[in-house]
């Protein structure tokens, strides 16, 4: 695991967007294609800005993948992914194609089904991900599950990730949290050919150390990145600030 610590969240941005368009240039020039997966959240901020703005990158040979969603939030709810996504990346690029999760499916699984046969038929270049104040990677809370080989699965969201969600100011109250979701699994993330894992802020600082100081476990899913030999870890300095070491940093 590649760690580089930024004095800023903007500088984190920055530098995250220009290494994960890095690897969408050289894809597209190796295979004439690039499949992106991509995250959300107050950590994807200054990434997707940057990324955006990226020059050198054909996007319409570019495909998205969302990497997770609530189940049964509207698309015009202000904490949904899919408007998030829309406004801040899939509106601002013209790409080929993207492939949100539709969290209003009547059946869940079946949408998890249909987001699989589109992921079989891509080689995924690159993942821009963050880590929860739980630990947790996309929306696997712990205990995490490690195991399974279904790109997509329905999640139970625990206290400390729907805590954090109201916590960010998506809704007003915790209540309003859902309290399922649809996410890319652990071992789909772990396909991807590069991971850019962006964490901003102090109240990350716990999580990232864990994640990469201590023990692979399902209690900190995003441990599982140690195991990963393409992963960069984009950090500002108080979401570093309890790391013992920053190697390669």
């Amino acid at each position: 695991m590649n760690i580089v610590v930024s004095d800023t969240a903007a500088e984190m941005g920055k530098q995250a967007a220009e290494w994960g368009a890095d690897v969408i240039r050289q894809a597209i020039a190796t295979r004439g294609e690039a499949t992106i997966i991509v995250a959300t959240g107050a950590s994807q901020f200054t990434v997707l800005e940057n990324l955006v703005k990226q020059p050198g990158i054909d996007w319409t040979r570019v495909t998205g993948f969302h990497l997770d969603e609530y189940i049964g939030l509207p698309m015009d709810h202000p904490a949904s992914f899919r408007g998030y996504l829309k406004q801040r990346f899939v509106d601002l690029v013209p790409l080929s194609e993207f492939h949100y999760i539709d969290g209003e499916f009547d059946i869940p699984s079946v949408e998890c089904g249909r987001l699989a046969e589109l992921l079989r038929k891509k080689t995924i270049d690159v993942a821009f991900v963050g880590i929860g104040e739980n630990g947790h990677l996309a929306f696997n809370d712990p205990p995490a599950d490690f195991e399974t080989e279904s790109p997509y699965i329905v999640v139970q969201l625990d206290e400390a990730c729907r805590r954090q969600q109201w916590g960010e100011g998506w809704f007003p109250t915790l209540d309003d949290v859902p309290r399922q979701a649809i996410s890319m699994s652990i071992r789909q993330i772990m396909k991807t050919s590069h991971i850019v894992c962006s964490v901003p802020d102090q109240r990350k600082a716990e999580a990232v150390a864990n994640s990469v100081e201590g023990p692979v476990t399902p209690q900190v899913p995003a441990s599982i990145l140690q195991e990963h030999a393409n992963t960069n870890l984009f950090l500002d300095a108080p979401a570093a600030s309890l790391l013992k070491s920053i190697p390669n940093g």
